[in-house]
Parts: structure tokens; C-alpha cells; sequence
């Protein structure tokens, strides 16, 4: 890990932990929509739609990835579980659709920028309706996408 990634990601945890009063749910919501802002700025500048590809679906396996160590790693109630199980689901499916897998049809190389639009938009929705995991899983989950 570079040092410039290890500052950053103390930095960000002593933020974090000054910022305790902060509702978990509200901290996970904003890093995974900060995640796909991030995701979503790459791949509108990515140059040729292979890159853009391989962006989007870098990110979405490093959020199940995240969730897939979540599951491993956390004592989750389960409330917690099902909330993770959905997320995970939402995830599986952004992929999904992007690839053509599982009934869809692949996305086309012209569309990719609207659709890490539409991916954004779609999982800021279901992270404000669903994610109110604990304090502990949530900052686990920000760790983790901090590393990948």
C-alpha cells in the first residue's frame, strides 16, 4: 500500500471516529455513493469503452468483494444479514446487466456512460431505502473499500 493511500485512509478513519455522533446508516450511504461518484467520473473519462467496461466492473466487484468479507468478518444481526444479502443482490445485478448475464442483455458500448449514470442513481436509492447496518460493519465496509 502506497503512503499516500495509508495517510488517506487513517485520515479518513480519525474523521470517522471524531464524527461518531454520526448515524452508521448515513456514514455507509455516503462512502458507496462517494465510491460510484468516483465510478462513475472514471468511466465518462476513460478513452475507449473496453476501459470503460473494466471500470465499472472493477467497481462493482470490489463492493461484493466488501460485502463478501462483511459476511465473513462481522456479527450481524438478521436485520443486518438480510439488509447485506439486498445490497448484494442490487450489485449482483448492476453487474449483470452490464455483462448480459442472467437474461439481460449486455449494454452496449455507446451506452456505457449513462449506464454508470443510471448505476449510481440506482444504488443511491436502494442504499437510502435499505442500509442501517451498525456502526462497526459500516466502518469495516468503509475500510475495505478504502484498500481495494
Amino acid at each position: 500500500m502506497t503512503k499516500m493511500k495509508m495517510f488517506s485512509v487513517l485520515t479518513f478513519i480519525l474523521m470517522l471516529g471524531v464524527s461518531v455522533q454520526t448515524a452508521s446508516a448515513q456514514n455507509l450511504n455516503e462512502v458507496l455513493k462517494k465510491h460510484m461518484n468516483e465510478t462513475v467520473q472514471l468511466v465518462k473519462a476513460a478513452e475507449t469503452a473496453d476501459e470503460k467496461r473494466s471500470i465499472l466492473n472493477d467497481s462493482y466487484e470490489n463492493m461484493l468483494e466488501t460485502v463478501r468479507v462483511i459476511e465473513e468478518k462481522a456479527s450481524l444481526n438478521e436485520d443486518e444479514t438480510a439488509q447485506l444479502a439486498l445490497l448484494k443482490s442490487e450489485i449482483t445485478d448492476r453487474s449483470n446487466q452490464l455483462n448480459g448475464l442472467d437474461g439481460y442483455e449486455q449494454i452496449s458500448d455507446e451506452d456505457l456512460d449513462d449506464y454508470s449514470d443510471y448505476s449510481q442513481q440506482s444504488m443511491e436509492q436502494a442504499n437510502n431505502r435499505t442500509i442501517t447496518i451498525g456502526l462497526t460493519t459500516a466502518l469495516l465496509i468503509i475500510i475495505i473499500l478504502l484498500l481495494l
